[in-house]
């Protein structure tokens, strides 16, 4: 390729060929065609690398790592070798909508900062239902950890971000990049870091660009719950959060973590963290409550149904292939 791309798009994948290549033509795919697609393959695959050769496009780089250092390393990898101005991160088992470049380059360029950080709303999509997230999007004012992690209602999704939703400046991503070894909330770890930098601010586009593939039969990181790793984060990043969104990760997603230990024990501890360090409200000790009461099969299908009447009006779009 000889042109220089505007966007560069940066895929993490390892052992998924049939994934990675569904992930990759959702972004070759794009309405907007200046980018270019980097692939990082996570240790030697000879199978993923071989699905991706069939792909034929020169707008593809196949880079493989010599050994497995998990998707935040190969992220930023993908990112030190980026061509474009602009970098978005689409995970292997995720799709992109046709227009989602586009839409975001859009948004990127009329922004009134020098560093935007653009996100877009997504299709959640289980086996029993789709839904639409965030259901909603920051308010003028709002602290950005607590529009992601304080919860409105009992389930989360009111604000939120996603790692294949995130589009940003190439030095953005190069000068704050993922946390190498975290497992979970990598996106939330990422995004409230780069928005402490100066001329960032977070962007949505209002409508799904995004379909989140949230398939509960296969192996994910996010069904992993290592609730000590991320307690340790949580007390580590404790100045990325306000006091009342402590609270919310401390009763909700540490929570959730933890909660398949039935350790009483440590129900007490996590109150006991959220008072100590946060402002927990009510909706905050309800959630707490209903997680470590309710088996996370019954949470779920209660969420299909009560988000699910929410998100009646909106309209999700089909898939994108």
């Amino acid at each position: 390729m000889s042109a220089k791309p505007d966007v560069s798009v940066v895929i993490p994948t390892c052992n998924r060929p049939d994934l990675a290549v569904r992930a990759v033509r959702s972004a070759l795919g794009q309405t907007h065609q200046n980018l270019e697609v980097i692939v990082v393959v996570d240790g030697p695959d000879e199978a993923t690398t071989a699905a991706l050769d069939e792909v034929g496009d020169p707008r593809l780089n196949v880079i493989v790592l010599p050994e497995r250092g998990k998707a935040p390393n190969a992220r930023n990898t993908g990112a030190r070798n980026a061509r474009g101005r602009w970098t978005a991160m689409l995970d292997d088992d995720d799709e992109w909508l046709p227009t989602k470049v586009a839409r975001q380059l859009e948004l990127a360029e009329a922004a009134e900062v020098e560093s935007p950080v653009v996100a877009c709303r997504m299709i959640s999509r289980t086996p029993r239902a789709d839904n639409i997230m965030p259901r909603r999007l920051p308010e003028p004012g709002e602290p950005i950890s607590e529009y992601l992690v304080v919860r409105r209602g009992l389930f989360y999704g009111d604000g939120f971000v996603q790692t294949s939703c995130i589009m940003a400046p190439t030095a953005l991503w190069l000068k704050v990049p993922f946390t190498v070894g975290l497992r979970r909330q990598q996106e939330l770890d990422w995004t409230l870091r780069a928005l402490r930098e100066p001329g960032t601010q977070l962007i949505y586009a209002d409508e799904p660009l995004v379909l989140w593939h949230q398939d509960e039969n296969r192996e994910r990181i996010s069904l992993e719950n290592p609730w000590e790793e991320q307690l340790a984060w949580l007390r580590s990043s404790r100045d990325l959060f306000t006091p009342r969104a402590y609270a919310a990760f401390t009763l909700s997603v540490l929570s959730s973590m933890a909660a398949s230990t039935r350790d009483g024990k440590l129900f007490r501890e996590l109150l006991a963290e959220a008072r100590e360090h946060g402002r927990p409200g009510t909706v905050d000790y309800l959630t707490h409550m209903q997680i470590w009461a309710l088996p996370p099969s019954v949470r779920h299908r209660l969420r299909d149904v009560v988000i699910g009447r929410g998100s009646k009006n909106q309209q999700p779009r089909p898939d994108a292939d």
